[in-house]
């Protein structure tokens, strides 16, 4: 091997993110579950599934052809995306921008996992993200606690991408990774909800509607594919 192959081997495994760091990350998030005011450390991370949740309704009708009209969150954690017009395909497409909102976290989630392979590709994910949050709060977001929380997240999430050192950087994008995967374990109750109180039919209830097979089967069947999502973007990211 010559001198300049070494050297390029040596860069890159300097500029690898070690797989410990994920899980140092998710032991974290799993301790922070069970103490007491944990769920409250975790707040802003919960905001922020919450956004990726409702951002994948929006996105996904987009892509089907309809208008993307608001999104809206509450100090609560809970969230609705609001959107028009006709969608390709019929009740399939109507399904589908129903179900892009529980599968948007793990989806983001395995991207960011992804992206944290290394320093520099942390780095510029944490720009992105960061500068799409706030860019949704100038298109999408309308009610006054999400403009404010997704306007900060952005911010803070910029920030880090802009000032954090390597080493903070890598943490952090695995750490947001992890959160948004998990999430939806988090809030797995939901998934095999057919009703959302004062909203009406959960999304996997209006998925009923759509496609008549029962809300549990879609609640089960999204459950798995979030967890082979995560499985499969650790075995990439981290594959020798």
């Amino acid at each position: 091997m010559d001198f300049q192959s070494l050297e390029t081997k040596l860069n890159n495994s300097v500029d690898r993110i070690g797989i410990w760091w994920l899980i140092g990350a998710a032991v974290a998030t799993i301790v922070l579950w069970q103490v007491p005011y944990g769920d409250y450390i975790l707040y802003p991370f919960s905001i922020l599934a919450t956004w990726f949740h409702e951002m994948g309704h929006g996105l996904a009708a987009i892509l089907l052809g309809g208008n993307f009209q608001q999104l809206q969150i509450s100090a609560d954690g809970s969230g609705v995306a609001y959107h028009s017009g006709r969608l390709l395909f019929g009740p399939i497409g109507r399904a589908l921008v129903s179900a892009a909102g529980p599968m948007g976290p793990p989806i983001a989630g395995a991207i960011l996992i992804l992206a944290s392979r290394s320093f520099k590709t942390a780095s510029i994910s944490l720009k992105i993200l960061g500068g799409f949050l706030l860019f949704s709060v100038l298109i999408w977001v309308r009610s006054l606690f999400g403009i404010v929380a997704i306007i900060l997240l952005g911010l803070i999430i910029l920030g880090i991408g802009f000032k954090g050192n390597r080493w903070f950087q890598g943490f952090s994008i695995q750490f947001l990774g992890v959160q948004a995967c998990i999430s939806t374990y988090h809030q797995v109750d939901y998934l095999f909800t057919r009703t959302a109180g004062p909203l009406g039919l959960s999304d996997t209830g209006q998925i009923q509607r759509q496609l008549f097979l029962p809300y549990w089967f879609w609640g089960g069947l999204m459950a798995v594919a979030s967890l082979v999502i995560l499985i499969q973007s650790l075995r990439i990211a981290y594959k020798k």
